[in-house]
């Protein structure tokens, strides 16, 4: 991979971090972004400062890269949070615009800064960070699910238009992995007294499946992977649990998949 470049969002901590630091060991000249730039901390990657929720600084950033490279070979998009637990009721429209404008649109903005000089290069990588939460329901999340649905989606329309530029679009869907659950987490802006308890309980069981996570590194390999793969697949599963959630998913009958969801978030059958 010497000569590639990449351009990973969210490459502070966790998942882009790990990411970023794998295509730098593989031979990739990377670039990590996030939106407080570089940091006094030793990397073997360069930080650009981005936020990908402004067109200006998507802009600006994607110009610094080509001035320094001149091109731009793998893009990750991988900026985003998640929500605490919570009602979908609970959400304000004004924080449901805020969710979807990183995980989703902010996805299209960097998308849709970097496609056209894939295009004019005649070759490009798109690896999009999504979520089993994309095939399947995650009760009390249920918008940060629907941002990884739309991640879904969009990735797979988006690679049917591109494949014959040369630019080809994956979407990596890891289960949870063991990152700063917490720290990032986006609390309601309406909370009501009749989830409490919910929110509670769902918040405990989803702290206990982090402890029990991958490692940030196993979704950076499945990166690589489809970063260098002569013929990508669309969708890659990131380690054993999300590879068996898919499976089930895909062959198991509905109403087997709506309780096993119900049993490991230890909720009610009802």
């Amino acid at each position: 991979m010497n000569g590639k470049t990449a351009l990973v969002t969210g490459a502070s901590s966790g998942i882009g971090k790990a990411t970023a630091e794998r295509l730098s060991l593989a031979g990739f000249k990377v670039y990590g972004t996030s939106r407080h730039g570089a940091r006094a901390d030793r990397r073997s990657f360069e930080m650009l400062p981005l936020d990908v929720t402004s067109d200006e600084s998507v802009a600006a950033a994607v110009a610094e890269m080509l001035r320094r490279e001149g091109r731009i070979d793998l893009l990750v998009n991988n900026a985003g949070f998640s929500t605490a637990p919570a009602g979908a009721e609970e959400s304000s429209m004004e924080q449901v615009r805020s969710i979807f404008d990183t995980n989703f649109f902010g996805i299209a903005r960097m998308t849709r800064a970097v496609v056209p000089h894939m295009r004019r290069q005649g070759s490009g990588r798109i690896i999009n960070i999504g979520s089993i939460f994309g095939f399947l329901p995650m009760p009390y999340m249920a918008f940060y699910a629907a941002t990884k649905h739309a991640v879904e989606g969009y990735s797979e329309s988006l690679d049917h238009e591109l494949r014959t530029m040369g630019i080809r679009v994956s979407v990596i869907e890891p289960a949870n992995t063991k990152t700063q659950f917490d720290a990032n987490l986006l609390q309601p802006d309406a909370k009501l007294d009749e989830y409490r308890d919910v929110r509670a309980a769902v918040g405990k069981r989803l702290t206990e499946l982090i402890d029990e996570a991958d490692e940030p590194a196993i979704v950076a390999e499945t990166v690589l992977k489809a970063s260098i793969a002569a013929h990508p697949k669309l969708r890659y599963t990131a380690g054993g649990r999300a590879t068996r959630l898919q499976l089930l998913r895909t062959f198991a009958p509905a109403g087997m998949v709506d309780a096993g969801i119900r049993k490991n978030l230890r909720l009610s059958a009802a």
